[in-house]
């Protein structure tokens, strides 16, 4: 999809350098890509302490176990 826009070209030009990219397209896309897993991993974050577990588990027997 063609997208038009007005992107600041120094900071494009500093990601594209820190990522070592080769092109503009490149560096955005990347950078789309991260913020979006940052944006997925907050989701992740905010379930610790909220999801209760069985305290008598054991993950090494269950990792045995063919």
């Amino acid at each position: 999809m063609a997208t038009n826009l007005d992107l600041d070209n120094s900071l494009i030009l500093r990601a594209q350098k820190a990522g070592k990219h080769k092109t503009k397209k490149e560096t955005v896309t990347q950078a789309l890509i991260e913020y979006a897993e940052r944006r997925e991993q907050r989701k992740i974050k905010e379930l610790f302490g909220s999801i209760e577990y069985d305290e008598s588990y054991d993950y090494k027997a269950h990792r045995s176990r063919k």
